[in-house]
């Protein structure tokens, strides 16, 4: 159910420009500053996901680690991503508040 919820608000979230994916398109946004959340898909490579984690975490960035590879990418309506930024601090603060165990509408 959460991670149902997750990917409708990441299908948003693309639909609406709001995310950036892949791994050198991240990290360029998170060097600049406009990424709010990150997503790393569960099953990406330990090398990929602390190379990411120690970078938000020295930017104060939240990362979630939530769904694997195949949902993260069918839910932005890519292939083979694992990591996705989300660059709106709204949409961001909606997806964590799932993961908390908020209630969103719909």
């Amino acid at each position: 159910m959460i991670k149902n919820k997750i990917c409708g608000l990441l299908g948003l979230a693309t639909k609406a420009g709001k995310i950036v994916f892949g791994t050198e398109a991240c990290m360029t946004d998170i060097e600049k500053k406009k990424i709010k959340l990150l997503l790393l898909a569960e099953d990406a490579a330990e090398r990929t996901k602390n190379n990411f984690k120690k970078v938000c975490t020295e930017r104060e960035i939240p990362v979630i680690e939530i769904l694997k590879m195949e949902e993260l990418s069918k839910a932005i309506g890519k292939e083979n991503k694992v990591v996705v930024g989300v660059k709106d601090i709204n949409f961001s603060n909606a997806i964590k508040k799932v993961i908390n165990g908020g209630e969103i509408i719909g």
